[in-house]
């Protein structure tokens, strides 16, 4: 599949049509589900680089699909962004903690939805040229898109990917959240600061089976930083 394929899963068929038109006009080529079940179907076919998933589903949830994407190998990278008439901030961060990258509330406009798309697939694509960093004995490869702490692979996903390689690269600085929005997803992205949070709290998860969750520190007042000294 390209590298501009997005897969739809929404159980509402003019819902899925009107984002679907909406897209191909903008130059991608879609995929569509209406239930997690076809989703699955259509994944086992080949990865698209981006998926819209619809959090009320027939039978499985989004939610529960989610989940499951991020604990397979082979979906794990895949950025997801969550299409819900639900707006309450408890299931916007319930969203991004099961392992979506973005959050659109419904009704929303096709214009703010290819923005979206664009800034998720602009932050989770790895950059070759930043090659491999290493400290002590962690590792973060962007060209194969993994971390290792040793001989142990470490799961995460693409967000907490690229927020662990930022901190890597620019350890012992303290940095806000608004500047980690700007560093990490990018000026302008449509994500609220409390995100940064939720997105630490997955980084540090990620970390805690290596024992390097504590390499992710709170600094009180001011943001967050990545030291070995405690």
């Amino acid at each position: 599949m390209t590298a501009t394929t997005i897969l739809i899963v929404e159980d509402e068929p003019a819902i899925r049509e009107m984002v679907v038109m909406a897209l191909e006009r903008a130059g991608y080529q879609m995929l569509q589900a209406g239930s997690a079940e076809e989703a699955e179907q259509v994944l086992a076919n080949g990865l698209p680089a981006l998926i819209l998933l619809d959090w009320m589903l027939p039978g499985m949830s989004g939610i529960e699909l989610a989940r499951r994407l991020r604990r397979d190998d082979y979906t794990r990278a895949t950025p997801i962004i969550m299409l819900t008439a639900r707006s309450e901030e408890d299931d916007r961060i319930r969203g991004l903690e099961v392992g979506a990258d973005d959050y659109i509330a419904k009704p929303f406009s096709t214009r703010e939805l290819q923005a979206r798309i664009k800034a998720v697939l602009r932050r989770s694509q790895p950059h070759d040229d930043e090659g491999v960093l290493v400290v002590s004995d962690l590792k973060v490869d962007t060209s194969s898109h993994r971390v290792t702490a040793g001989e142990q692979a470490l799961e995460m996903g693409p967000t907490e990917f690229r927020l662990l390689h930022f901190f890597m690269s620019h350890p012992e600085r303290v940095y806000s959240r608004s500047q980690l929005l700007d560093m990490v997803w990018g000026r302008g992205a449509y994500v609220e600061e409390r995100t940064v949070d939720v997105h630490i709290r997955r980084l540090r998860k990620a970390l805690e089976p290596s024992g390097h969750d504590n390499l992710i520190q709170t600094v009180r007042g001011a943001g967050y930083r990545f030291s070995q000294q405690v």
